[in-house]
């Protein structure tokens, strides 16, 4: 592994360590996501407190947070399976966050966003997959698991070469939600048209 490898890593983990939930829901006077709502610092929870503009706003940046550095690190000439860690760092960044206490979100978003450089093919049958269930169901983090929980499917039926790679951010954001599938299982998750969340 090359020092610009190592660089490239502890780059992704510090851009994925901005939290923009936070700082949108300072700059819209929300206050801190991670002590209203779900708890989430995630696009999902700003909807409920502050509505659709703040929500945009943390979704497009957390997706930025995974496509930048793939899609930069390929330029770059790094490898596949430094590509692959590179996604895995940005979402370790966004899960934990140097830079607010470790506390931080799900990353469903980032690695969405990481995975976007692989084929807009598969990006959209991932959006495609989440929307049916939301439809579905009205659970967004069910929306996301089942998603997630696929994309390594997914990816090997079109790159199976990443298919390593995606299943190992996939178990990372499953193992995230383990408190969402709890209340799932007990019926306590609230829905996302649901202005509180337990």
């Amino acid at each position: 592994m090359t020092a610009l490898t190592i660089l490239i890593f502890a780059c992704t983990y510090l851009v994925g360590s901005i939290s923009s939930a936070i700082l949108v829901c300072r700059l819209f006077k929300l206050g801190d996501p991670r002590a209203q709502g779900s708890g989430n610092p995630g696009a999902t929870n700003v909807l409920r407190l502050g509505g659709k503009l703040p929500a945009i706003l943390v979704l497009i940046f957390d997706v930025l947070k995974g496509t930048v550095p793939v899609w930069a690190s390929y330029y770059l000439g790094l490898e596949p399976i430094n590509l692959a860690f590179v996604a895995v760092m940005a979402c370790l960044g966004h899960m934990y966050p140097l830079f607010f206490g470790f506390s931080g979100g799900k990353a469903v978003a980032t690695a969405f966003g990481a995975i976007l450089p692989l084929g807009l093919d598969l990006a959209a049958i991932l959006i495609v997959t989440w929307v049916i269930v939301v439809r579905l169901t009205h659970y967004s983090s069910l929306a996301a698991i089942v998603a997630v929980s696929l994309a390594p499917f997914f990816t090997w039926l079109l790159k199976p070469e990443y298919s390593l790679p995606v299943a190992i951010l996939s178990l990372l954001i499953v193992l995230r939600h383990k408190d969402n599938i709890i209340r799932l299982l007990h019926g306590q998750e609230s829905k996302i048209s649901q202005k509180n969340n337990h």
